[in-house]
């Protein structure tokens, strides 16, 4: 018996979390998905696991947190959506586990951090931050002591990928000489420098600028020594991950004035909410700029973001493409057409792609292409069909030992 095994869109129930931006929300309803919730905020965590209950689709920002707790009451979710650059706030091993693939925007924002990189560059060498807080004090500093340009300075990029390099770009249009450490091999742009160290570079630079990923690697890679290792007198720029940079640390060279001053996005624990305080050691020094991880928050961004990942769910959704997942096998699937495609997530072991072509060559279908690709312990094969699959063919592909999820898209 033939059936519409497809699950209708409108029926599909996305939940987005935390003020997502309303381009997120427009795509999907565009597209024919018709019950999108948006919450301006995070829920707190026993909320969050009601509304996951009947969710399919789940989209969130930095601080709402699916842990495997959370994943286990969210039955019917398929789709994780991470309307952000990382992913930390999910359990994507677990997600996985379950069959359900993680999205986020990775570098949506790579223009807003680089300007924001920028213009602290030229807020620490003019001295403005200090001297804005003094004129609001009452004070009148006026005075080119300790006021330089960016102009013919040395910022040393760390982590030469899309961020560190559109940040060299900019730089070297303000007259900057431009040196970057990578630990992989990469392409110069413009009159950039690479270096062979990271000491090289911090001894050689006016300005240090972090664009490295959260790793056991870079964990406190800026400590003690490393902040000693730079310049006297230079700055220091964190819009990367908090525990990259020891805060202690930081904070004592900075008042025995070792460094000028540094700017901060990013720390080893943030407030949960806006409303409560930072703690942090940085607090009260006066040549530091603090600011609450907004690098990437630019409304430019956030609407950017918000339709490149509502675009993966949907793709993920209507034809079962999985490229940007963070935690799953990645295919790029056309449209479909006309014909059925099926969808099976197993467990990565040997024979399960023997078992499923066995189930469907038992319906007599003809397979007219077969996309397979693995990662870690999952797998993932999509089969485009000539004819209509039945509903025994769907139950037959779930009862195979070793599935995980199993669809089909008409």
């Amino acid at each position: 018996m033939a059936a519409t095994l497809s699950f209708p869109r409108e029926k599909i129930r996305v939940l987005l979390c935390e003020g997502i931006h309303p381009s997120a929300v427009a795509y999907f309803e565009e597209r024919g998905y018709t019950q999108v919730e948006s919450l301006p905020r995070a829920p707190s965590p026993s909320e969050l696991r009601d509304l996951v209950k009947d969710a399919h689709i789940v989209g969130i920002r930095s601080r709402t947190v699916l842990d495997r707790d959370a994943l286990a009451h969210a039955g019917r979710i398929f789709a994780i959506g991470c309307f952000c650059i990382g992913t930390d706030q999910v359990d994507v091993e677990s997600a996985a586990e379950r069959g359900i693939p993680v999205f986020n925007a990775p570098h949506a924002n790579t223009r807003s951090v680089a300007e924001l990189v920028i213009g602290l560059s030229i807020m620490l060498e003019r001295d403005a931050f200090r001297k804005s807080g003094l004129v609001h004090a009452g004070s009148w500093p006026k005075s080119a002591a300790g006021a330089r340009e960016v102009r013919g300075k040395t910022i040393g990029i760390v982590g030469y990928g899309h961020i560190g390099s559109q940040v060299s770009v900019l730089a070297e249009g303000l007259g900057m000489r431009v040196v970057f450490y990578d630990i992989v091999p990469k392409l110069p742009l413009g009159n950039a420098a690479p270096v062979a160290t990271l000491d090289e570079l911090l001894a050689a630079s006016d300005i240090v600028t972090l664009h490295v990923p959260q790793t056991a690697a870079t964990t406190n890679m800026m400590d003690a020594a490393r902040i000693r290792a730079m310049r006297r007198g230079a700055f220091l720029i964190n819009t990367s991950r908090g525990v990259v940079v020891d805060p202690e640390a930081l904070a004592a060279a900075l008042r025995d004035r070792h460094l000028a001053g540094a700017a901060v996005d990013v720390f080893p624990k943030e407030p949960l909410s806006p409303e409560a305080p930072l703690d942090s050691p940085l607090r009260g020094i006066p040549n530091v700029i603090l600011t609450p991880h907004v690098a990437g928050s630019t409304e430019e961004a956030q609407e950017k973001i918000g339709t490149e990942v509502a675009g993966k769910l949907v793709a993920y959704s209507d034809r079962g493409s999985t490229v940007g997942a963070v935690n799953f096998p990645e295919l790029t699937l056309a449209p479909h057409g006309p014909v059925n495609r099926v969808l099976h997530i197993h467990e990565n072991v040997p024979g399960m792609l023997q078992r499923i072509n066995s189930v469907i060559a038992a319906e007599g279908i003809n397979v007219l292409a077969q996309h397979l690709e693995t990662r870690k312990t999952v797998g993932y094969v999509v089969f485009d069909i000539e004819r209509s699959a039945s509903t025994a063919l769907l139950g037959r592909l779930k009862a195979i030992p070793g599935t995980i999820r199993a669809r089909i898209l008409y």
